[in-house]
């Protein structure tokens, strides 16, 4: 390699090093997310088992003054810290929700045509239960209404199947006096990911301030894939104002948090496949401030989890105040979130190139073509087919260029053994080449550079689409979402430590892909390192996302072969020479350059001076002692 050669290739490898690196988890020490209760009630336990009996004492003594200060901490609604846990059932056949009595809150929601990757129900809420108030009272006691007992006015009804546009309503009251009341209304309709919640504040002038109360989804939601780390790697909180776009990715070293103001669309939070979404009911109704917050923990086998905590901040100004939110808790298929608007909550890549490709383009067309064929690992042969026709234009120009370059590989050589020290001489002979065979030296480089967002988008797409979820293939690939590994080596290699077996095709093809490319002996480094790295780096993609590749390089390979070998305009040099010349852009922009430097008695400095110097008998350009500058 020569050391420009050998300089592109180290910042190749460090660049794919850093990338790899950067995805990669740091195995750090498991952290507990949660303290185990069992264990620390048997610590108590244990504690309290003194020989002497005083411990004994003492913990009955603290647990008496704890009691005091629980009954002062609620104030005025201290009367609704105890009470019956009620629950009731709602269900249709999507999802079953279910709402209890301790906080009027969702304690539980489970998506019925879905599973957890070990086949548990896909249950979304972590522990206590969620759409909860959050206020401080005038005399500052701090109130979270998961711990008040609300009165449900079910009669006794504890389950509910709801179909079709069959609709229930269900109210649940803090009867705090007469005329003073906070009351939450529930709508549930048949078969769909949504429901209704109005909360309205009864003459609670006396209680909550002005400021108001937070209405809080929090802790996000359960993680439902096998990798934490995929799963947490689409993990945000987002919120729209005004249809702009703004999310919070959670960050290893500290909490993040963010407050937004204006006239809100809606706040949500997702995970890889599943989100919750909250918007103001009557849409546009709700014009202030919304909190967005975000943590990152370490979970045992290196893992990560993210919880975030998104919420309104609701005012009372009036005696009866009243505010109403729709909820959307389901998963993120495109045509479900389109229809409630919430089609932003899907990442499919950059929002104003990437993304429209990808939404309007790639999803429409991969969809349709699954109508016809159910099998999605076919579908996706079939799309990646299509995909290559519609791209033919452009990598047939890229594939062609290429195939000049490499008819011209025996002149460069010969060019290279007649000039093996002048580098200046080689360029400037190479650039004669080009000129007199009609060859842009970049001229593969624009398609390729094309190519490269709709190829993005197309990542994009199938790295997210639910519909890949958990849909087996053949053989050994048994969830086109996952990656298909077929080895796990016995140590990590920056942070990979699984080989993908589609990965691992794609690897091989591309390495065909660059021995039939490559023509520069120079970059041959490059044909087998580059395969390698992506081998590695794509055995962490989901298999679908792999399956594409490999079958778009494979038909790459086809149409580069019959291009060489099989096309009746199968080029040659003499052929090359006679076809007609058009003068590329770089092309003219170096002659204009050449020839303006020429005029001027000058040469270009990085390509022709060594070999105008030859010319004058100097070979190095150096001038002689007391020799005279040459007039401009």
């Amino acid at each position: 390699m020569d050391k420009r050669s050998l300089i592109g290739f180290a910042l190749i490898m460090v660049i794919v090093t850093v990338w790899m690196l950067y995805n990669s988890v740091n195995e750090k020490p498991e952290t507990k997310l949660q303290k185990d209760t069992t264990s620390t009630s048997a610590t108590l336990t244990k504690q309290a088992e003194d020989s002497n009996g005083k411990k004994i004492s003492e913990d009955k003594k603290a647990e008496e003054s704890d009691s005091v200060l629980e009954e002062q901490k609620f104030g005025i609604l201290d009367r609704f810290s105890t009470g019956k846990d009620e629950y009731i059932t709602i269900e249709n056949n999507l999802v079953k929700v279910l709402l209890s009595s301790q906080g009027a809150c969702i304690k539980q929601i489970t998506l019925k045509n879905y599973k957890s990757w070990n086949g548990y129900p896909t249950r979304l809420i972590w522990n206590r239960g969620e759409l909860y108030l959050s206020f401080l009272t005038k005399d500052n006691k701090r109130i979270d209404s998961r711990d008040l007992y609300f009165t449900l006015d079910n009669n006794g009804k504890t389950y509910y199947r709801l179909s079709g546009n069959q609709t229930l309503t269900l109210t649940a009251r803090l009867e705090i006096s007469n005329d003073t009341s906070i009351v939450e209304t529930f709508k549930f309709y048949g078969n769909q990911y949504i429901f209704d919640m109005n909360v309205a504040l009864n003459n609670m002038d006396n209680i909550i301030p002005t400021r108001g109360y937070n209405f809080v989804w929090s802790d996000g939601l359960r993680y439902q894939e096998k990798s934490s780390v995929d799963e947490s790697s689409e993990a945000k909180a987002i919120a729209s104002l005004g249809g702009s776009i703004e999310d919070l990715d959670a960050d290893k070293n500290e909490p993040k948090e963010t407050s937004l103001t204006g006239n809100v669309d809606y706040i949500a939070c997702k995970i890889k496949y599943f989100g919750v979404a909250i918007k103001p009911n009557p849409e546009n109704s709700f014009d202030g401030t919304v909190d967005l917050l975000g943590s990152m923990y370490h979970a045992k086998n290196s893992g990560i989890v993210e919880r975030y905590t998104i919420s309104y901040r609701c005012p009372y100004r009036n005696t009866v105040q009243e505010h109403g939110f729709r909820i959307f808790t389901g998963p993120l298929e495109f045509d479900n979130v389109k229809r409630y608007g919430l089609a932003d909550m899907m990442n499919l890549g950059w929002r104003w190139l990437i993304r429209p490709i990808g939404e309007y383009f790639m999803l429409p067309i991969f969809l349709f073509i699954h109508k016809f064929i159910h099998n999605f690992g076919i579908a996706i042969i079939v799309f990646s087919i299509l995909m290559k026709i519609l791209l033919h234009p452009l990598s047939v120009k890229q594939l062609r260029s290429a195939q000049r370059m490499k008819l011209l590989t025996p002149e460069i050589s010969k060019i290279r053994e007649k000039y093996p020290d002048d580098n200046q001489a080689q360029q400037k002979e190479t650039m004669k080449l080009y000129s007199d065979y009609g060859i842009n030296p970049m001229g593969g480089c624009l398609p390729l550079l094309l190519q490269m967002p709709i190829l993005y988008a197309l990542w994009a797409v199938l790295k997210v689409t639910i519909d890949l979820r958990q849909a087996p293939f053949f053989w050994w690939i048994t969830d086109l979402s996952l990656p298909d590994t077929i080895y796990t080596l016995p140590f990590s290699f920056l942070g990979i430590k699984n080989i993908s077996g589609l990965a691992l095709l794609m690897g091989v093809t591309m390495f065909i892909q660059q021995k039939m490319t490559v023509t520069d002996p120079r970059q041959k480094g490059l044909v087998y390192m580059m395969p390698i790295m992506f081998t590695l780096m794509f055995s962490n993609f989901p298999s679908g996302l792999n399956l594409y590749y490999f079958m778009f390089n494979l038909m790459s390979i086809v149409q580069q072969y019959y291009i060489n070998n099989l096309s009746r305009k199968r080029l040659t040099l003499e052929r090359l020479r006679k076809m007609p010349k058009k003068e590329g852009w770089l092309q003219k922009k170096m002659r204009e350059a050449q020839e303006i430097a020429e005029s001027r008695g000058k040469s270009l400095p990085s390509k022709y001076s060594s070999s105008l110097a030859k010319k004058d008998g100097n070979p190095k350009g150096i001038r002689k002692k007391n020799q005279p500058k040459k007039k401009r």
